[in-house]
């Protein structure tokens, strides 16, 4: 069978398939990543009103591609306090109507465990209906390392201190050699997979990322994907996939071809082609720009994550995204595509049509 015919008959596709989808056009490509996509979500584009908060920028690990971390050439080191996250929180709250605020972190050695744990439940006691995504598999496997717990204590913590989902940071590529070369001594690629399953088999939902652009290669993409896909038959705990276009400044991995438009759009469509069993594509609009985000809810995509309103970790690297989006820019921005903009909340549950 050939690969038209395989996509013609929506067939699972193999490694070899998915690095020959890149040797298509980009308008065949999105021609079939769009049938699945509208097949799946029909004509919505879904978002949601969320908060991001990076509690501290200080850094045990040292990976090449971040300039969010104040141990490279970010100057300014940080650690907030709980009080100051719920001052933010309180705002967002009662201007803003957030639904989700989504805390990642550096790997803080000296901030300690309790520092980590318990802001979730005091954000908890304080907005109990606000939905709590919260701690990469890369923060999971730094507490584990760092206070001698296994994977399984920490997650039960986290579950106990009102953690509702994960994000899905940290997963870069999965490739040894590339991980080597890009984040060397942060979580491997087998515990990164091995964290989230822990977490599925609580019956809780978790997204999964992928960084391209810097210095993997196309097969290395497709990898990536298969092995989500392969979880994801067992455990079913993935609600959206967000593959994360690499930003270029203020860091140590010295690339020098960055993506074209078109390749980021094929590697979209490519994800919903490869990605079948999970039902989201993210065009997680901070780290490809909005109007390109726009562009690949016709390649496959369907969400742009939501307004944020703050975020420090993509703009660091150069990003336009450190003030977010108003609510009413990403309406008039999806409407004016010719989409149907759907409020969601953290797992996809939709809460209005626009």
């Amino acid at each position: 069978m050939t690969l038209i015919e395989k996509l013609e008959n929506n067939q699972r596709l193999t490694l070899e398939d998915g690095v020959a989808l890149y040797d298509l056009d980009l308008f065949t490509l999105g021609k079939y990543a769009n049938q699945r996509r509208r097949t799946l979500h029909g004509n919505k584009v879904f978002f949601n009103v969320n908060r991001h908060i990076n509690p501290t920028n200080i850094c045990k690990d040292i990976c090449k591609f971040c300039a969010f971390s104040a141990n490279r050439k970010n100057p300014n080191p940080y650690t907030m306090s709980h009080e100051e996250i719920l001052s933010i929180l309180d705002n967002s709250v009662k201007n803003n109507h957030i639904t989700e605020v989504h805390v990642v972190s550096a790997h803080n050695p000296d901030a300690g465990f309790e520092w980590y744990m318990e802001i979730f439940s005091k954000i908890k006691e304080r907005f109990p209906s606000l939905h709590v995504k919260a701690l990469t598999a890369a923060e999971i496997n730094f507490l584990a390392t760092e206070y001698n717990l296994s994977f399984d204590e920490v997650i039960d913590k986290m579950i106990e201190y009102g953690v509702d989902s994960m994000p899905g940071g940290g997963a870069e590529i999965f490739d040894e050699k590339v991980r080597e070369n890009v984040c060397k001594g942060k979580v491997s690629s087998a515990e990164w997979l091995q964290i989230h399953e822990l977490w599925h088999k609580r019956g809780h939902e978790s997204n999964a990322t992928m960084l391209f652009g810097h210095v993997e290669k196309r097969e290395h993409r497709i990898d990536h994907m298969l092995r989500l896909r392969d979880l994801q038959d067992r455990t079913n705990g993935f609600n959206a996939f967000i593959p994360l276009v690499y930003q270029r400044d203020n860091n140590y991995l010295h690339v020098d071809d960055f993506l074209s438009s078109t390749e980021i759009l094929k590697t979209f469509a490519i994800s919903r082609l490869m990605l079948d069993n999970i039902k989201h594509i993210k065009a997680y609009w901070a780290t490809s720009t909005i109007n390109l985000a726009l562009v690949a809810q016709e390649y496959g995509a369907d969400d742009l994550d939501g307004t944020i309103e703050a975020e420090a970790i993509q703009s660091a690297a150069g990003a336009n995204s450190a003030k977010g989006l108003g609510l009413q820019s990403i309406l008039e921005l999806i409407e004016t595509s010719g989409f149907t903009a759907v409020e969601r909340d953290s797992l996809y549950n939709e809460l209005k049509i626009y």
